[in-house]
């Protein structure tokens, strides 16, 4: 048996994993989805403050207080970030780390990791709707959501994320280093992390693809779950 701690992306909560748990709990895995601060049901503690060193205390508080050890870490999309930071900070809790559709975090702002187009969307979006500190939710046909009924249960769900995460650096130690990497892009819609997937692939890491849009856990969690559970079986 493994133990999954399930990191959500910006505008999204531990809900969203919904689909792709009882694929793991089934195969007798433990899975944990926590909530960041600030987004979907913990919204009501958003503030200008939150930033990314919130977000990985988060997930290293919830490691200690379930005493949660050989820990298979996984981020999806913005959470990339987190659980690089986690792992520098906790390296002896995980077994692996596994970036889904994300950033690989090498001590920059995430925002300086994406492509300047996208880059550019993100900085007009929080100037003009966001109050100058919230990115709004992105529209979900951009993440590759083209059914109806998938939107219906996302869109309502989704809650402004703390800019301050995108903008402050993430400080390493290179104890990070210490938890293998593994990464999953999908494959199916623009591809924003494809550069991720070409840096893991070049350092030797285990990769996989997922033939749907960016929100895999929503539109295939049955084919995301078969390679979490591949890579529950390599780890």
């Amino acid at each position: 048996m493994s133990t999954f701690v399930l990191i959500s992306g910006a505008w999204h909560g531990g809900w969203c994993w919904q689909r792709v748990t009882p694929h793991l709990t089934a195969a007798d895995h433990s899975v944990h989805t926590p909530t960041l601060t600030g987004v979907s049901d913990s919204a009501h503690l958003i503030n200008p403050s939150v930033g990314l060193d919130t977000h990985i205390q988060d997930v290293v508080a919830y490691l200690e207080a379930y005493d949660l050890q050989d820990v298979i870490l996984v981020g999806h999309s913005y959470a990339g970030q987190v659980i690089t930071g986690v792992a520098d900070r906790v390296p002896q809790r995980l077994r692996r780390r596994v970036h889904l559709d994300g950033f690989i975090g090498d001590g920059r702002p995430a925002i300086e990791l994406l492509p300047e187009s996208v880059a550019h969307h993100y900085r007009e979006s929080v100037a003009e709707s966001g109050f100058g500190w919230l990115i709004p939710p992105r529209p979900l046909a951009k993440l590759g959501i083209t059914e109806p009924a998938d939107a219906a249960w996302l869109e309502p769900r989704l809650t402004p994320h703390p800019w301050k995460t995108y903008t402050d650096p993430l400080p390493l130690t290179g104890a990070f280093e210490q938890v293998r990497g593994t990464y999953v892009e999908c494959v199916d819609w623009m591809r924003v992390f494809q550069s991720f997937h070409e840096q893991a692939r070049a350092a030797g890491w285990d990769t996989y693809e997922v033939p749907t849009g960016h929100e895999a856990m929503v539109t295939k969690p049955q084919a995301l779950a078969s390679v979490f559970l591949q890579i529950a079986d390599a780890a």
